[in-house]
């Protein structure tokens, strides 16, 4: 039977900073090496309240997976459907609070997880859809998505290896500017659809301009 007594404001305090840890923890050892002790340890909580807010290690995993394809639709929402590319203040928002998430979710996709299985498909499906607008044209958009959104995803498996070769942070804003700008360069503005293609690089050099 579910726990039906009211959740206080430190509790909920306490369950972001936990999941927050274990993100962090989940992407830098992975699942295995992780414990309840050493996450409760970094948290700075005891091990029977992070059991408490998430019971197992795996159903913590599967908070984290839930919170990541969460803020991932959030943000594909507001961005691409909502017209929000082009503005310099929603890209900055992405680069200030995406990169714990895309580093757990890197480490998830190389881990494997349902949870990263759904971002996968739910990325490359928005990516089919963005695609086939007003392309009548007998191209097959769902290839194209699958492979568009796997190279997408490398840069964040391999996040490590692409901040070395540039030396510089990919998840720091000059990297994230170089990495997104130079994604335009290698991508037709027709194939993701002109439109899409100048609010992206407008808004990539707005932001840069606040630099």
């Amino acid at each position: 039977m579910p726990d039906m007594r009211p959740i206080s404001e430190g509790d909920l305090t306490a369950r972001a900073r936990i999941r927050d840890v274990a993100m962090a923890l989940f992407a830098e050892q992975g699942v295995k090496a992780t414990t309840i002790r050493g996450i409760a340890e970094a948290a700075g909580v005891s091990p029977g309240l992070v059991q408490h807010h998430f019971g197992t290690k795996e159903e913590l995993r599967q908070a984290c997976d839930a919170y990541v394809l969460s803020y991932v639709r959030e943000q594909v929402g507001v961005g691409v459907t909502g017209g929000n590319l082009e503005r310099p203040e929603f890209i900055e928002t992405v680069h200030r609070t995406a990169p714990p998430l895309m580093k757990y979710l890197g480490r998830a996709l190389v881990d494997g997880s349902p949870g990263a299985a759904a971002m996968f498909d739910e990325l490359v499906s928005v990516t089919e859809d963005n695609l086939a607008r007003g392309d009548h044209s007998e191209a097959d958009h769902r290839a194209r998505a699958t492979l568009l959104t796997a190279m997408k995803l490398g840069i964040t498996v391999l996040h490590e290896h692409v901040s070395r070769a540039l030396g510089t942070d990919l998840y720091a804003p000059q990297g994230a500017l170089r990495v997104g700008k130079a994604q335009l360069d290698l991508i037709r503005p027709e194939f993701l659809g002109r439109e899409l293609f100048e609010r992206a690089r407008t808004g990539l050099e707005k932001f840069e301009g606040q630099q």
